[in-house]
């Protein structure tokens, strides 16, 4: 592509891809309230999905007769749980991951990657403390009120559903709405975008992996509705996106000054 140096000192030439990426922020934030209208007016689809996950059991101890137990048995697979585990420190070790490249890029000032590169890497890591850390956990998993469905009265619990959307729940703190773990998940898959071209048919499926199976267990687990994951998912791709729109944005005025 040809570039155009002297549009690129006065500060005219336009940067590729951001109002792409403005576009891309915008429409994932109302298709992620879309859904969450949808999850909002039709419970049954959050109930039906955690139901197809829990399994009846007998009572013990003193209950009424519409008292529900069970148990939710992926919770106790140890295997799963295992698995679990392992994927549930992935975003945290890949964000480590990316500091250590950041700060060694920046001490080498930018000659093994670049300031393009770097700047993605800052950015990145940005979407990660924004997004899964201080909006999903900090914030909503706080404040949100909602049972997971292990807590609820419907699974084996002693709280009373609430729909994704509602703050009328009883739950104190680290509540279902939303997912802190999607939200990870989703994250890394945002990296697939940066990924280098040679080391994508290496990373790329475990990424993949990591990024749909760690959502997958919340809901098996009992400890997320399908809304919850959902949600919690897309919710990184919208502060992904629009971290670097407005960083794009802010870049291309300070050139236009």
């Amino acid at each position: 592509m040809k570039i155009d140096i002297k549009a690129a000192e006065s500060g005219h030439l336009q940067q590729p891809g951001t109002r792409k990426m403005l576009r891309a922020a915008v429409a994932l934030f109302v298709l992620w309230w879309a859904l969450l209208l949808v999850f909002y007016l039709w419970p049954d689809i959050d109930l039906s999905v955690a139901g197809a996950f829990f399994e009846p059991g007998p009572c013990t101890g003193t209950h009424t007769p519409a008292t529900v137990c069970g148990s939710f048995p992926w919770s106790k697979d140890s295997l799963a749980v295992a698995v679990r585990k392992v994927f549930f420190y992935i975003p945290a070790a890949a964000g480590v991951l990316l500091l250590g490249i950041l700060v060694d890029g920046l001490a080498r000032r930018g000659a093994a990657y670049g300031a393009a590169r770097l700047q993605q890497l800052g950015l990145s890591l940005a979407a990660l403390l924004l997004g899964p850390y201080v909006l999903v956990n900090l914030l909503l998993k706080s404040f949100s009120g909602r049972p997971r469905p292990y807590q609820t009265d419907l699974f084996g619990g002693d709280l009373p559903f609430v729909p994704a959307g509602s703050f009328m729940g009883q739950c104190d703190n680290n509540c279902s709405f939303i997912s802190g773990e999607a939200a990870g998940a989703g994250w890394v898959a945002c990296l697939l975008l940066f990924l280098p071209a040679k080391l994508r048919p290496v990373l790329a499926p475990p990424i993949l992996v990591v990024a749909l199976v760690t959502p997958a267990m919340r809901i098996a687990f009992g400890g997320h509705y399908l809304s919850d994951v959902v949600l919690g998912w897309l919710s990184s791709l919208v502060v992904f996106t629009a971290v670097f729109a407005v960083f794009e944005i802010a870049r291309k005025r300070k050139i236009e000054r």
